[in-house]
């Protein structure tokens, strides 16, 4: 070995030149390694940001196409109901055409539409609410106009001044009643 010549140590430990090298190659690699890492991220950002603007607007196409099916139900939920009017209606147009009807015409008339007026009512789930005569009062579907005394139970409706109508479940009108009062 020549006397400018660095010399290892005599246990086997590297020299600061290679321990440098050694540290630089290293660093070297461990940047290469986070910029790798780092560009993986972003191209997995980028990803999840498109899948996420992609969700975003699918959920915004499908609340748009919500909101467009109610607003039509709105506005054509009655469309079944009303064609089932229609007959009805033509029915009086009939009856108000004839210039000479008599009293007897009048009456079929007036009953055959009716009918049809039932008839389109109960096609539509527009049930009549109208109680017989000593049948127990029910608050939900009646209304009591008057309480008389009669010999009937208690609490029971006596007469029913106007039907009601209720649709599926629900009451559109109660039924106008007088009812027993209690003894």
């Amino acid at each position: 070995m020549s006397e400018n010549t660095p010399s290892a140590p005599e246990h086997g430990t590297p020299a600061p030149e290679e321990m440098e090298a050694a540290m630089a190659a290293h660093a070297s690699d461990e940047m290469e390694r986070l910029h790798k890492e780092l560009a993986d991220l972003k191209a997995k950002s980028a990803d999840l940001a498109d899948q996420f603007l992609r969700a975003k607007a699918e959920a915004e196409n499908a609340r748009r196409r919500a909101e467009d099916e109610v607003t039509k139900a709105r506005k054509f939920g009655i469309e079944s109901f009303a064609e089932s009017m229609l007959p009805v209606a033509d029915s009086l147009d009939a009856a108000l055409a004839i210039q000479n009807a008599t009293a007897q015409q009048l009456r079929e008339g007036s009953d055959a539409t009716l009918r049809q007026l039932q008839a389109a009512l109960e096609r539509n789930k527009v049930l009549a609410i109208n109680p017989a005569a000593g049948e127990k009062f029910d608050p939900h579907q009646h209304q009591a106009i008057s309480v008389v005394a009669a010999a009937q139970e208690p609490n029971t409706v006596v007469s029913v001044l106007q039907k009601g109508y209720a649709i599926a479940d629900r009451i559109l009108r109660p039924a106008l009643v007088t009812v027993t009062a209690p003894k």
